[in-house]
């Protein structure tokens, strides 16, 4: 790995964004066990459920007891997505390090989404932020963007649009600010155009990405953002996701083949791509009815492969051709 590559984290948001979005509700002994298969497959970042009443996300019932659970993994950054001042206020007392509050650039979406318009949002956030201040020094806040790229709803989101929500959660206060494609519309021209505005704009305060797969753009995407020095990127296990008030906004890019993009091209990642692999066995024997993504688990890693800081694969490289005879 050239010493000038960074180092890219990897945040998942599976049992957060990948579970509400499905109907299925994942047991919490099964959940547990898939938290810390992810840790231990060396994701340092994982965005273990959001605050938010049962009645509406039952997925989320148990997040007290998730939270926890996750904070007793060594060395584990322990995220949860909260909407409101509510949601926050348990999130600050169940010890997480981190808060990502969702924010809508569309009025149309913030009402789907979390029943609030835009302008009352930022308000919401002021109050947070100012709880935080007060009471939780140390707690990071990440203002995450929604329909950032543009919205199922509304339609097209331009940049200054996009940047005017952005600058308000600046001005609130928040430690960072990412964009989220919420609805599968970036492009990668977008992506590198946007981010590197954000990052003039707002400097350190400029966050990572969430990209949603929904029109098979996910990894050029990511492509794109690494270009604009983007260092942290938001994914999820097998896919699964999706926005629910986003209307055919499925499947955020996935782990794996997120995990071996960056290690292909030199980014280290810190993640054992094997070891993340064998977590999908949870996956699967918890949710047997949910579809699984993605393509480096049927293909394996390739013969010769090494990790960006020098690492061997845990497990046996294929010895020959997967697909058999060359094309």
């Amino acid at each position: 790995m050239e010493p000038s590559t960074p180092r890219i984290l990897i945040s998942e948001v599976g049992p957060r964004d990948g579970l509400q979005s499905i109907k299925s509700v994942m047991p919490t002994a099964a959940k547990l066990r898939w938290i810390s298969a992810l840790a231990a497959a060396g994701l340092q970042e994982i965005e273990v459920g959001s605050f938010v009443p049962a009645r509406l996300l039952p997925q989320m019932a148990d997040i007290r007891e998730v939270v926890a659970h996750a904070l007793s993994l060594p060395g584990l950054h322990v995220a949860v997505l909260v909407p409101n001042l509510r949601g926050a206020q348990g999130a600050f007392e169940a010890g997480v390090h981190k808060l990502t509050l969702p924010v809508s650039v569309t009025e149309e979406h913030s009402m789907a989404n979390i029943r609030k318009t835009p302008a009352q949002m930022i308000e919401e956030v002021r109050q947070i932020v100012a709880l935080r201040d007060a009471q939780y020094p140390g707690v990071e806040i990440e203002a995450g963007v929604s329909v950032a790229f543009g919205c199922t709803l509304a339609g097209t989101v331009t940049d200054d649009q996009t940047m005017r929500m952005c600058v308000a959660m600046a001005e609130c206060g928040v430690d960072e600010i990412g964009l989220s494609d919420t609805s599968g519309y970036a492009n990668p021209v977008q992506v590198r155009r946007l981010f590197r505005r954000l990052q003039s704009e707002l400097g350190a305060k400029a966050g990572g990405a969430h990209f949603h797969n929904t029109r098979g753009q996910g990894l050029a995407n990511v492509v794109a953002a690494l270009d604009a020095g983007v260092t942290t990127i938001d994914s999820s296990q097998a896919g699964l996701g999706g926005c629910p008030y986003a209307p055919g906004a499925t499947g955020n890019i996935v782990t794996e083949d997120l995990a071996f993009l960056l290690e292909a091209m030199g980014y280290n990642t810190g993640v054992d791509i094997d070891k993340l692999i064998a977590a999908r066995a949870i996956l699967a024997e918890a949710l047997p009815e949910e579809a699984l993504y993605g393509h480096v688990q049927d293909a394996g890693l390739p013969k010769g492969f090494a990790y960006a800081d020098g690492r061997a694969p845990s497990a046996p490289q294929p010895e020959g051709c997967l697909l058999g005879a060359a094309q």
